[in-house]
Formats: C-alpha cells, sequence, structure tokens
C-alpha cells in the first residue's frame, strides 16, 4: 500500500509539473504588440478593442497594446519608427508603401466607405445630392479620401469635376466650425459624427459617400515589412484574431454597441446607428478585391499621390489571405 500510494504521489507530482510548464510555456507563446490606430475614436477600427474585450486575440497566443494616433501618415511614422507593429489605417495610405515606407498591407477589413458621408447643418436648404452641385464642400486636406470622394461625387452626378469646390479644414472640429458660420455648405466627415450630430439636432446626413465608391478598400492592416521577413507567424495569428473578432461583432450586435458606448463615448442610439450601417463594410477574410483595388490605384492617381499607378506587389501582399480564423 505505502509502494502504491508513494507512486501514486510521484505520477501525481510529474503531472502538477507537466501542467505548470504548458502554463508556463503558453504565457510564453503570447506575444505582445502594439497596434496603432489611425483614429482613435473611429468605429471602423472597433475590432481590435473587441477582441481585446473578448478575450479572442488571447486565444491566438497574442497580447495586444492599443495606440491611438492621429491618421495615416502618424501610423506609418510610428510604423517605420518601429514603435509600433500593426497599423489600422485607410486604403490610400497604401500609397506610402509604393512611395518606399517599410510597410506591408497584409489584409483589407473595410471595403466601400460606408462611415463617410455628406453632412449639412440641419436647417440647410440642401435637401438631397442635387442640392450640392455648385456648392463649397468641405474636407480634410487637399488630395485625401474625402477631397476625392467629394470629386467623385461631382463626376458620377453628371456634373464634371468642377461640379462641387472642395475646401481643406483639416479637423472635424474645424468643418463643424465652418458649417455653422456658413462659410462652407456640406462637409465630407465620419458617418457616426454625422449621427451625433443629428442627435444633437445640429446637423443631418445628404447621402453616404459609399455610393461612390462601391468598389473600395477603405480600411487595411499594415506591418512591418521587417515583421513579415523575421516573424510571419505572428502576423497571422493576430490577423485570425482581428478577423475572428469582426465575426463576433456581426453576431453580436449588443456586445459590439456596448463596446462602442465604451471606447467611443457613443450614445445608445448614435452606437447602433453606426452599427446597423457600417458592419456591413467590414470584411470577413481580408483579401483584396480585385475591383477595388484597380480603383484605388486609379484614386492615387487622380488625387496626385503618385505619378503611375503601383504594381500590386508594392502595396500589399496575398500571403497572409483570406485570413481563417
Amino acid at each position: 500500500m505505502q509502494l502504491k500510494r508513494r507512486w501514486t504521489l510521484v505520477i501525481g507530482g510529474l503531472v502538477a509539473g507537466l501542467f505548470c510548464a504548458g502554463a508556463a510555456s503558453g504565457a510564453a507563446a503570447a506575444d505582445k504588440v502594439r497596434v496603432g490606430k489611425a483614429q482613435g475614436l473611429a468605429w471602423t477600427f472597433i475590432p481590435a478593442d473587441i477582441g481585446i474585450e473578448q478575450g479572442i486575440f488571447a486565444k491566438y497566443g497574442i497580447d495586444v497594446d492599443i495606440v491611438a494616433l492621429a491618421g495615416d501618415a502618424k501610423v506609418q511614422q510610428a510604423l517605420a519608427a518601429k514603435s509600433i507593429d500593426f497599423g489600422l489605417g485607410s486604403g490610400p495610405g497604401m500609397a506610402f508603401a509604393a512611395k518606399g515606407s517599410p510597410v506591408i498591407a497584409v489584409a483589407a477589413f473595410a471595403g466601400p466607405p460606408r462611415n463617410i458621408s455628406a453632412i449639412v447643418l440641419a436647417d440647410s436648404p440642401v435637401k438631397t445630392v442635387a442640392d450640392l452641385r455648385g456648392k463649397l464642400i468641405g474636407v480634410s486636406t487637399v488630395g485625401s479620401l474625402t477631397d476625392w470622394l467629394a470629386k467623385q461625387m461631382a463626376v458620377q452626378e453628371g456634373w464634371g469635376q468642377g461640379g462641387v469646390q472642395t475646401v481643406p479644414l483639416g479637423a472635424i472640429a474645424a468643418s463643424l466650425a465652418a458649417l455653422k458660420a456658413h462659410q462652407i455648405d456640406a462637409s465630407v466627415l465620419a458617418t457616426e459624427a454625422g449621427y451625433q450630430l443629428a442627435e444633437q439636432g445640429q446637423a443631418r446626413i445628404v447621402v453616404g459617400m459609399d455610393k461612390y465608391a462601391p468598389h473600395f478598400i477603405t480600411h487595411v492592416v499594415f506591418a512591418r515589412k521587417d515583421i513579415l521577413a523575421d516573424n510571419p507567424g505572428v502576423i497571422e495569428r493576430f490577423l485570425k484574431g482581428f478577423f475572428a473578432s469582426i465575426a463576433f461583432m456581426k453576431t453580436h450586435k449588443a456586445e459590439t454597441v456596448a463596446a462602442a458606448e465604451r471606447v467611443l463615448k457613443q450614445s445608445p442610439m448614435v452606437a447602433s446607428e453606426t452599427y446597423d450601417y457600417e458592419i456591413s463594410m467590414l470584411n470577413d477574410d481580408g483579401r483584396f478585391d480585385p475591383k477595388a483595388v484597380e480603383v484605388l490605384k486609379q484614386s492615387f492617381v487622380e488625387m496626385g499621390t503618385l505619378d503611375k499607378k503601383p504594381a500590386n506587389d508594392e502595396l500589399f501582399t496575398t500571403h497572409f489571405v483570406p485570413v481563417k480564423p
């Protein structure tokens, strides 16, 4: 009996040791990565927050730390400085890679720009898209995505390139101030900002700009090229976690809306409206739609970002897509 008891203790100790070793190994396997958002309060970047809150990244051995940055250029600078590992930025931001930035897009996660809309004051005489013809429209900067979309609207509505006049105003606050001062007639802003202003009775949305770019890549995941070369496995696991988070969002509206209220400081109504309108623009597997890629390349030339259309491999890699969580 004593011998049997002794062997039981020995085996139990071995099992416990193996369990502890496995736990330690699992903890060591979790790679800590820093992820930069091009805009801290953009709804389309919330999959990163969902992935952390729901423990989805952890399932893939990824420990995510989010950094809010002020635009695509800041994301590219942070990636080049190696202060972040991944960037959540815009499709137009892929032009930085073609210009020699040490980054590459590894997945496309948002299609047509449902997150951008043309907005007017609540009491504006502009009631329909047709009323915007010949009007002054605020955009972020010259050659920006908002600038390009405003001009696409003019062309596709049959007004020609000069059908609207765009005014670069920078941040949202400046556009709103110009609207209220009646210095511009409309502004191309984030859709969720339009919902918030409508809730406050200050403004309203005239049209979603996805109408003018039905084939488009609004957002991509960027990765540093040195990580691609030295540790592609961490990119693969991060993408699995990210797209698993998108899948969770598509089947869990209540949890996603609650996260938007906390993270983005949105009201319940705005968070719900934004979810309903923008959730469909999020991609399931990260693939780069060929039609959207061609539209994006043409936009680089039209916005003066690049002199000619770049080759695909200058902009992105298809090594990790389709992503299968």
